[in-house]
């Protein structure tokens, strides 16, 4: 398991059953960055907090979900519950530092959230760059279509009217791809736009 994914799971089990319930609640209302979708009503409130911190790193990857981690306790007056425990105190920014091999907050005050945030994909990391300058969309679309689209997701994305919006849109299912899903979006815009791809690579 990623080491923010515990801080998560660690802060979550340390919430009584109260308070991981208004925890959930506020969760549904929480402000989103654009591109990441909310997690269903239905899915969210039955959830245990193994299960919910699985939804958190599903639906917004590990370091934006360590942020609305944070955001969520802060709003509830908790924000201490975050990296209370001895997991996140010690053993997690010793994991994180072996991880990355470049962390200067190896402290006892330290919080994780100072903690250097996993790697980005590509696709992630370059986001706006792609929305605006994607020019084959359809493409793109075609290539994705049956491994991660649907039929569903892919006629959304189509019945945008332009290429920024459209990628807008495909960019908005993003949340519950993994890294393989990626991998197909970043492969189908070395096919159908490899100049773009190399440009970004090498800025």
């Amino acid at each position: 398991m990623g080491c923010m994914r515990d801080a998560i799971l660690e802060a979550l089990e340390n919430l009584t059953a109260e308070e991981f319930k208004k925890f959930k609640t506020k969760l549904l209302s929480v402000s989103l960055h654009e591109g990441y979708g909310r997690i269903p009503r239905g899915t969210l409130l039955p959830t245990d907090a193994v299960d919910l911190t699985d939804k958190l790193v599903s639906y917004y990857l590990e370091a934006y979900g360590a942020n609305l981690m944070a955001l969520v306790l802060r709003d509830m007056g908790m924000q201490e519950t975050w990296g209370k425990g001895e997991l996140a105190s010690s053993t997690l920014r010793a994991e994180c530092s072996r991880g990355t091999g470049s962390s200067t907050h190896t402290g006892p005050s330290s919080s994780p959230l100072l903690l250097p945030a996993p790697a980005l994909h590509f696709v992630e990391q370059h986001r706006a760059a792609l929305i605006a300058r994607v020019t084959d969309v359809d493409g793109v679309l075609d290539a994705l279509y049956g491994k991660v689209l649907t039929e569903e997701q892919y006629q959304a994305v189509r019945a945008e009217r332009t290429n920024p919006t459209k990628m807008r849109k495909l960019f908005s299912f993003a949340p519950a791809w993994n890294r393989t899903c990626k991998d197909l979006l970043l492969q189908a815009l070395r096919d159908t736009q490899p100049y773009l791809v190399v440009d970004l690579e090498q800025s």
